[in-house]
């Protein structure tokens, strides 16, 4: 499980205890949405916990990032109070996004979080656009851009790549393959199912990882920002995870079975990392206890935080829509 990496108790229950706080804030907002106390699209990240928790690893408070529009995982694994998090999936004005993004949109500028996006493949040039204003304003800074498989297929992405490339932008890409673009399974609609294939052809050193360990995901990041911060250019990462739940809250599932999901909840990333830890000594039951009813705390104050928030004005809905004042 640990890789080339040296994983010691406080790390190994850290990179756990950010697993589990992603899976149970969702499994609450799910809930919720059931609830109809959130609206709107729902896209959750159960199963891919990995991936988000081992690339912010490898990150500094310097850096960027991009998202997706599953992008509650990415927002709290690089440190986005879980409250204005809620807040921003009930609407609210305490929320991330001043409640006008909601669950795909998230959005901390203090954090360097530079947004969910509900387009495919849509915080591709974002992405890229940041690495060179970075590259020439804030020197040593990366930006980390997630996105799925599906983006792959995207022109977007492609002009992303050669740009990055050609310029040597300090990037991280990150692609999430769950193996399906939405509904479609990767061998349908790729004729090479590797995908980091694709940034080879843009001269971009890029690698496969386990999506389902973050421990190989972070060893992977880590090696991959060492050689962007020295100015090597740009680095690719595909990321082979699986999402238990389906595409989003409105999807029936019916192009995967039963059995397909079962296998792949086989390699829960969070019970592979329980389990490693339990078995190498660095984690007790008493504390896996502790970290857990932890958690449940945190997301009862979130809960209780966004029920408490306050709605928009209708006078300050225009707010925003040209920007009053250049931030310093």
């Amino acid at each position: 499980m640990s890789g080339k990496l040296r994983i010691d108790r406080e790390h190994g229950q850290r990179l756990l205890r950010e697993m589990l706080r992603i899976r149970r804030f969702e499994t609450k907002c799910a809930e919720l949405y059931q609830a109809q106390k959130i609206r709107g699209f729902l896209h959750l990240y159960d199963g891919e916990e990995a991936v988000a928790v081992g690339i912010m690893q490898a990150l500094e408070p310097q850096d960027a990032v991009v998202s997706t529009y599953r992008d509650h995982g990415h927002a709290l694994a690089r440190g986005i109070a879980m409250g204005p998090v809620m807040a921003e999936m009930f609407g609210k004005v305490e929320g991330c996004s001043r409640g006008r993004g909601g669950s795909m949109h998230l959005f901390d500028r203090s954090a360097r979080f530079l947004g969910g996006n509900a387009i495919v493949g849509g915080g591709l040039p974002l992405a890229v656009g940041t690495a060179m204003a970075d590259k020439q304003l804030n020197p040593g800074a990366v930006t980390a851009c997630f996105f799925g498989e599906g983006a792959a297929s995207e022109g977007a992405f492609h002009e992303s790549l050669n740009l990055a490339s050609l310029w040597k932008l300090p990037v991280l890409f990150v692609c999430e393959n769950n193996l399906y673009a939405m509904g479609v399974p990767l061998d349908l609609e790729e004729a090479d199912t590797e995908v980091f294939h694709k940034a080879q052809g843009y001269k971009i050193p890029g690698e496969q990882v386990d999506g389902m360990n973050p421990v190989a995901v972070e060893v992977a990041a880590r090696k991959a920002v060492e050689a962007i911060r020295a100015g090597e250019g740009p680095r690719f990462l595909e990321c082979r995870t699986y999402r238990f739940r389906a595409h989003s809250m409105f999807d029936a599932q019916q192009y995967r079975t039963k059995e397909e999901v079962a296998q792949w909840r086989e390699r829960d990333p969070l019970e592979r990392m329980r389990a490693w830890l339990s078995e190498g000594h660095m984690l007790e039951p008493d504390e896996l206890s502790a970290i857990e009813a932890e958690i449940e705390a945190e997301i009862a104050a979130a809960v209780a935080f966004a029920e408490a928030g306050t709605w928009e004005p209708v006078e300050e809905l225009e707010k925003f829509t040209l920007m009053d004042e250049v931030p310093s």
